[in-house]
């Protein structure tokens, strides 16, 4: 599979720091974006962590996908969605380890979302309310679900996409790493075609930046040129929070 990828992350026009942070792992093919939370700079070591974790952890996880599946579970895409599971478990465990040495980052979480590419096919690990799209013969689609108190209204028929952009819970996530007990992700499996785009991003970017936006910019840049203008735009709107967008155009297979 032949890739063209690039990310980056700028703390926007009213932030000091910096709480997101990614992952490009080209030889793994292996995409993230995540974005802490938490006082005491506990959202940049959460962040961290789990974009760390998660490089890390994947390449042993992957070696085993080699090996004879165990009953009950088949090889390939199975395997591929196992790993990431796992990875994203251990980074949730990392985080809350973290959090026993250093109590002051007690607060501290981060949003995840992975991609990974193998098998003709895009594999996604995601929690927190970052973002994963798909931009597919010119027509954009998110294909991860946010998990925030106003989407999961907006999914219930609680309230009209209108009505979510100006409640004052759209910041307020309902599932992360290391926050709660358990972390749970959505998986996501989908088959990849030529031409395809991946946007990985936080929501500094899709707070600022709508999705007709998104896909005038992806539709008209390659990747990094992509990036720096999605980055650009965030920032001519406000740049209120962090911003992070990873970029990956699949040339062929």
């Amino acid at each position: 599979m032949k890739l063209i990828t690039f990310g980056a992350t700028d703390p926007g026009r009213k932030r000091a720091n910096n709480e997101d942070a990614y992952l490009l792992d080209d030889r793994l093919r292996l995409y993230a974006v995540a974005d802490g939370v938490g006082g005491f700079e506990g959202g940049e070591v959460a962040s961290r962590i789990a974009v760390e974790t998660l490089g890390e952890a994947m390449p042993d996880l992957l070696g085993d996908r080699d090996r004879t599946p165990p009953a009950g579970r088949s090889s390939g895409e199975e395997a591929e969605l196992a790993a990431l599971r796992s990875a994203v478990s251990f980074a949730h465990r990392t985080i809350r380890a973290a959090v026993v040495k250093a109590p002051a980052l007690a607060d501290m979480g981060t949003t995840l979302t992975a991609l990974l590419l193998a098998n003709k096919r895009a594999y996604l690990a995601h929690i927190g309310d970052s973002r994963a799209y798909l931009l597919r013969d010119g027509k954009l689609t998110q294909i991860t679900n946010d998990h925030s108190v106003v989407a999961e209204q907006v999914r219930a028929g609680r309230l009209t996409a209108g009505e979510a952009q100006t409640s004052p819970y759209r910041h307020v996530i309902t599932r992360a790493l290391g926050i709660a007990e358990d972390a749970v992700p959505d998986l996501v499996e989908r088959p990849v075609q030529k031409n395809d785009t991946f946007l990985l991003c936080s929501d500094g970017l899709t707070e600022m930046v709508d999705d007709a936006g998104i896909r005038t910019i992806l539709s008209g840049f390659p990747p990094r040129d992509a990036v720096m203008k999605l980055i650009d735009a965030a920032n001519g709107r406000g740049g209120v929070d962090n911003i992070t967008a990873v970029v990956v155009q699949v040339l062929e297979f």
